[in-house]
């Protein structure tokens, strides 16, 4: 995969992590408002029927919308998002060479709480659709918190 495989604004600049390290390059676009994640879909990222994977799916709505809300919260530094819960719904498939991204908003946050939903697309068409909500942890020095 070369970089022109890659649509415009995106940059693999996503804090690194155990869970997704199998699955890289993932990359990212950020706004104020969000930070879109994207991948282009390869045989680590698909089940035994060479569909993407639930989980892959599960993981990437987990980590963007918890980014997004970061994000509009202003919180990189200060703090970190722990899952309260998740809900995915699966809609359709997506095979290896589609580009998937996961397009999240946040719907409201608090001092303590933040809620957000995801849209998952493969070239465009939605294949997934998510909603967490997140307890907003303060992040202390001696944290190694990798996101």
């Amino acid at each position: 995969m070369n970089s022109s495989d890659i649509p415009e604004g995106f940059a693999p600049d996503l804090p690194k992590s155990p869970i997704t390290a199998p699955w890289e390059p993932l990359y990212s676009k950020r706004t104020e408002k969000a930070v879109v994640l994207g991948l282009r879909v390869a045989k680590p990222h698909t089940n035994g029927q060479g569909q993407v994977h639930g989980g892959l799916i599960a993981t990437l709505v987990d980590n963007a919308m918890a980014y997004s809300c970061r994000q509009v919260m202003g919180g990189w530094a200060s703090s970190w998002m722990a899952t309260i819960s998740l809900t995915v719904d699966f809609i359709g498939p997506a095979q290896i060479g589609q580009w998937l991204t996961v397009e999240s908003d946040v719907i409201k946050t608090g001092k303590t709480i933040c809620f957000a939903q995801s849209l998952v697309k493969a070239d465009d068409s939605v294949i997934a659709r998510a909603n967490a909500t997140f307890r907003v942890v303060p992040k202390h020095q001696s944290d190694n918190d990798p996101r």
